[in-house]
């Protein structure tokens, strides 16, 4: 048959979209296509050119694989999410794991799915792809979250993992994501290897798998067992929650919690009720109408907890009982959101990615200075070069409040924290004031969990890896069950998250963030804006003046090219602007800074005498440091009062950026 790689990248050819209807193994989308090339092929008349349109669109090449694996609209032909896509995909990446496994020694693949449509039927027709390719296939147990493929990965030691999930995107869409092991990425660099094991492929895996997957004539030529792959029982799942209920280790019997979860209709509602039960919380309730997974996502607009009103069903259940915090997960779980108590009074605030990542970050680094079983907990090996590293001298965060862009870096003699660049540089403040080193990578999962010597990373858009040495990705779950465990701590010594959040601040400073995101259907305006900011970059910001614009497609502070420019200002304030790589959205990611009068470097001594304890003191010893850190950081001043100026002013500042952004882009 003709191929289609590279055929029908303009025009009508009605040969092409039968030869593809012939090879489709799916009834379903063969029938599909029928119907709109019959109607295209109608003499006249609207509903033959609304099938027209549809069909060159969906044959104007293959769905593109890449980093991201591959995601888009479930529907018939090339440039969709089906069968017929899959099991190419499934080919390619069997050529190249046979290619970058020793030879005589058969590859492993594991193989997950979430319950979107179609989900359970492409990793099937992954398990046979691969069988008959003479590779082995291990299929998780259920539809479970995406960390725990992830998980799976390291812990069986495959060659590679297929998650099938779109995360978070609309109803109408999936995707397929792709993880390598070591043994493939030390064919690929024996140098690198190690740091990558177990994480999202990046190049140049990502276009030599294209290539193969590029080289399958067709789907007729793929052959595909009928059995042979195995089914993996319960022992992955229970062995992913024991790593993830060694958070519990943080937490404080005293500082007891009633928890409203929420799954989203995903599939994570299940593993993130068992791992918070066995991290020792006993109060928690879940979102009954959001709990099953329900690949319509009924009751929310976008099953997104970034979204406005994607909570609003866990605030209602959080009010009726009188809740402590609400945890929020997107439908494959890898991504974390949480709202508390608003500080004033006024309801439920949902909590900012940016300051979840804070929040984290302080509660890992608290571990690493404690040591023993908390310690162990977030950083596995690297929990002794914690504690050294958080005894030792602290790094001068003072450049942290400008442009923070080491860029990866060699090998830390102590542990790592990383961000995303578009993530706030508080992270970097932090981790100084820590004596921990800060390395901002590309966005990105696949960048930040390839840091040597990480113990910590985050981004933005809820992604936070809390337990790199189980999980090389971003994991809802962990972090759901780390993130209570520092609440408990904090309650404990009779503090509140946002407390906590205006002790750093008054500490590190207020590092204040935005998103602005401008949805374009129409792709191309998103290049003409890019194109024009880059020409044409603003001369002022928020009343500032932009003293530095960078294009990040030349390379940025040690980053490897991307499409993003980054403004900084005079006042010490960043926009960085970047098209999304999964949505037709213009992403804006905007930062004011300020710094708060009378603070300075917090006494740490406080948590540090604390490393002696052990035993069953270990909990109040610690929740005890917590409240003494605190009283040393704001003296008698309340942490709220103290910050609110500077909050306030930046946040004056952030709306100045924003219109002015708007005014910019006129839209």
């Amino acid at each position: 048959m003709t191929r289609v790689a590279s055929a029908f990248t303009s025009g009508f050819d009605a040969d092409i979209v039968r030869a593809w209807i012939q090879d489709d193994p799916d009834p379903t989308t063969r029938a599909e296509l029928s119907e709109l090339l019959e109607t295209a092929l109608a003499e006249s008349g609207d509903a033959a050119s609304e099938a027209l349109g549809e069909l060159t669109d969906r044959f104007q090449g293959l769905l593109e694989f890449g980093t991201a694996g591959l995601r888009g609209e479930i529907a018939a032909g090339p440039h969709r999410m089906n069968r017929a896509v899959v099991i190419r995909a499934a080919a390619g990446l069997s050529a190249f794991l046979a290619e970058h496994t020793p030879d005589g020694e058969p590859f492993t693949v594991v193989i997950g799915c979430d319950a979107r449509y179609g989900s359970a039927d492409f990793a099937r027709d992954t398990a046979a792809v691969i069988t008959a390719a003479g590779g082995r296939a291990l299929l998780l147990p259920a539809k479970l979250p995406t960390p725990v493929l992830a998980f799976a990965v390291q812990h069986l030691q495959a060659d590679a993992g297929v998650m099938v999930t779109a995360s978070h995107n609309p109803p109408r869409d999936n995707g397929y994501k792709v993880y390598l092991g070591l043994r493939p990425l030390t064919a690929l660099d024996a140098d690198t290897a190690a740091h990558g094991a177990g994480a999202q492929i990046v190049p140049p895996a990502d276009a030599l798998i294209a290539e193969r997957i590029a080289d399958v004539e067709s789907v007729a030529a793929v052959t595909r067992a009928e059995s042979g792959w195995e089914s993996l029982g319960s022992e992955v799942v229970a062995a992913y929650l024991d790593s993830v209920a060694r958070m519990g280790a943080l937490a404080d019997p005293r500082g007891a919690l009633r928890i409203v979860t929420t799954a989203l209709h995903g599939v994570g509602a299940a593993t993130l009720a068992r791992a918070l039960e066995t991290a020792g919380f006993a109060d928690v309730r879940p979102v009954e109408s959001q709990r099953d997974p329900d690949p319509d996502f009924p009751t929310v607009a976008f099953p997104n907890p970034e979204e406005s009103g994607a909570l609003d069903e866990a605030i209602a259940l959080a009010d009726d009982v009188q809740a402590d915090l609400i945890l929020a997960n997107d439908p494959d779980a890898d991504r974390m959101s949480a709202a508390v108590p608003a500080p004033d009074g006024s309801g439920w605030y949902q909590l900012s990615g940016d300051e979840v990542g804070l929040l984290l970050g302080e509660a890992v680094a608290q571990a690493l200075a404690t040591g023993g079983t908390a310690a162990e907990a977030v950083a596995g090996d690297a929990a002794a070069a914690g504690s050294e590293a958080g005894a030792g001298s602290k790094a001068d965060a003072s450049s942290q409040v400008g442009d923070s862009t080491a860029g990866p870096s060699a090998a830390s003699a102590g542990p790592v924290f990383a961000s995303s660049i578009v993530s706030s540089r508080a992270l970097g403040a932090l981790a100084a004031r820590h004596g921990v080193a800060h390395t901002p990578t590309l966005t990105g999962f696949k960048w930040i969990s390839r840091v040597p010597g990480i113990v910590y990373g985050y981004e933005e858009a809820l992604g936070y890896c809390v337990a790199p040495a189980s999980v090389r990705d971003k994991d809802g779950i962990s972090a759901a069950v780390l993130f209570a465990s520092f609440a408990s701590r904090l309650r404990a010594a009779g503090r509140t998250l946002p407390d906590e959040l205006a002790r750093i601040r008054a500490v590190d400073g207020v590092f204040r963030t935005q998103p602005l995101t401008f949805r374009l259907e129409d792709t191309s305006l998103i290049a003409r804006a890019m194109a024009t900011l880059r020409a044409h970059p603003p001369q002022e910001l928020g009343g500032s003046p932009v003293t530095r614009v960078a294009d990040m497609a030349e390379g940025y502070g040690g980053l490897a090219p991307t499409d993003g420019i980054v403004l900084l200002t005079e006042a010490g304030d960043r926009v960085i602007v970047r098209p999304s790589g999964t949505e037709p959205k213009l992403k804006c990611y905007l930062e004011a800074v300020e710094t708060v009068d009378g603070s300075g470097p917090a006494d740490e001594s406080g948590a540090a005498d604390q490393s002696g304890a052990s035993g069953e003191s270990v909990a109040a010893s610690e929740s005890e440091a917590v409240a003494g850190e605190a009283r040393t950081a704001t003296g008698d001043a309340d942490p709220q009062t103290l910050v609110g100026p500077a909050w306030d002013a930046a946040g004056a500042r952030l709306a100045a950026i924003t219109a002015d952004l708007r005014a910019f882009f006129r839209l």
